[in-house]
């Protein structure tokens, strides 16, 4: 029962609400924002996207890899509490425009590379911190599952953020509605991030200085010592092959969550689907995954997480299949399938952590490391995962620019909208052939039912 699980795991959800909260009303809402309302140009959004990627990149090294041997919890709640409050802040930015945006103007440009660049910081400061606290906590013999339930029920209440916006604002067409909205959800996850953080370090357990305080040349790595760590991680099959598979996964999630939105409108009429229930449909695709996962701890148990994330690829290349098959003419099918799609891959992407506190342990191990290399694992896996949450909205903008999108003239809706439809079934069933393959040949961890309370 949730009850009897401990507090040091309730005050680590409490990070994950916050984070929730705003990340994905962030990512879902940014890309119509500046597309339909302040009429960003093609090019200005490519340049900003282009240096997201970039910025992303040197956040990354600079991050994760600079307390890559000298993982310390109180660091890492220093690092929550000052980015609390600048990740708010930051989330609140594209909201607000700074004047009237004509279309092509290129304040609107300048508007979101501060907004991409500035939410990426804040956001990636307290992911390493907590990515490393989740690796921390998993290696002190606690188990995964029950933490992985209860931080799943902090992203279930998050998650209903995107429910709330959409019903409060219209799905965003009263902008005043939805600022305001914004700046309450943005209070309340710094506040949800200031307690979690406070309880851990109350309740995290103390370490020895013996613990603390490791040999010089581990607390201050050169960065040839860094490339010879990272090459050591990156023998390990298992964690390439999950490199390959997360990018592919974080570009079909950041696919859906930028243009969800777009593609509803365009594809399915507003007779048929009203604003209220396109707004249930949406907090669904953020919610379901949450309780999805919460009700399947006892498959994960019995089955271990590496077939239930190589079932999840059957079912989304399988659900591509059958859509593509019926058609866009059926609209409530569409809706369904748009809802099922996301469902599926947010609640895989769940259990991402799982695999990576094993590589983790695996290079403990193989290594015979005095420390887990816990923020280098997951540093290295955002370094090359994230390019994907750039390079995903570029390419389905330059392909839905070829027919016409963002043209008033209606002699291409047509063609649009048979290009749209052929995106949201091809692109997640290329992904899922790719995954299967890719994922297929990983070692599962042989013990696939743990032990431990939280």
């Amino acid at each position: 029962m949730l009850l009897k699980i401990k507090p040091i795991a309730w005050a680590y959800s409490m990070i994950t609400l916050g984070t929730e909260m705003l990340n994905s009303v962030f990512s879902f809402y940014y890309v119509k924002l500046f597309l339909h309302l302040y009429k960003i140009s093609e090019v200005a959004f490519y340049q900003a996207q282009m240096i997201l990627m970039i910025w992303n990149a040197l956040n990354d090294l600079t991050g994760y890899f600079h307390v890559s041997q000298a993982d310390c919890c109180s660091g890492h709640h220093s690092s929550v509490l000052y980015g609390a409050p600048l990740y708010s802040i930051a989330f609140l930015l594209p909201w607000f425009p700074w004047k009237y945006y004509h279309r092509g103007d290129w304040l609107s440009g300048l508007h979101l590379v501060v907004s991409l660049c500035a939410f990426d910081s804040a956001l990636t400061c307290i992911q390493q911190a907590q990515c490393t606290l989740f690796a921390e906590i998993f290696t002190r013999h606690e188990s995964p599952l029950r933490l992985l339930k209860i931080n799943q029920v902090a992203s279930l209440v998050g998650s209903t953020s995107i429910l709330f916006s959409g019903l409060i604002s219209d799905n965003m067409e009263i902008l005043f509605n939805f600022q305001a909205f914004a700046v309450l959800i943005a209070i309340l996850a710094m506040a949800s991030l200031y307690t979690g953080t406070c309880h851990m370090s109350h309740l995290g357990p103390k370490r020895s200085p013996e613990e603390n305080v490791f040999p010089e040349s581990e607390q201050d790595l050169p960065w040839t010592s860094i490339v010879s760590l990272m090459r050591q991680l990156l023998t390990q099959k298992n964690f390439c092959l999950f490199l390959i598979m997360s990018f592919f996964q974080v570009f079909h999630l950041t696919f859906f969550n930028n243009f969800m939105m777009i593609f509803a409108d365009n594809l399915i009429p507003k007779d048929v689907l009203p604003s209220f229930l396109r707004s249930i449909m949406y907090g669904a695709a953020f919610t379901c995954p949450q309780c999805l996962v919460l009700f399947s701890q006892s498959w994960l148990k019995k089955f271990g997480y590496y077939k239930i994330i190589l079932i999840s690829f059957y079912l989304k290349g399988t659900a591509s299949i059958v859509m593509l098959l019926l058609g866009q003419q059926y609209y409530y099918f569409l809706a369904l399938y748009l809802t099922v799609i996301m469902v599926i891959a947010q609640a895989s992407s769940c259990l991402f952590n799982l695999p990576l506190a094993d590589v983790v342990d695996a290079d403990l191990l193989k290594f015979n490391r005095q420390s887990p290399l816990s923020s280098m694992v997951f540093g290295i896996n955002a370094l090359f995962t994230k390019p994907a949450q750039s390079l995903a909205p570029m390419i389905i903008l330059s392909k839905l620019k070829q027919y016409g999108y963002g043209n008033p003239d209606k002699s291409t809706i047509l063609d649009l909208h048979d290009a749209m439809f052929n995106l949201i079934c091809l692109v997640p069933l290329a992904i899922a052939v790719i995954q299967i393959l890719v994922w297929s040949p990983f070692s599962r961890r042989s013990k696939t039912d743990y032990t431990g309370t939280l």
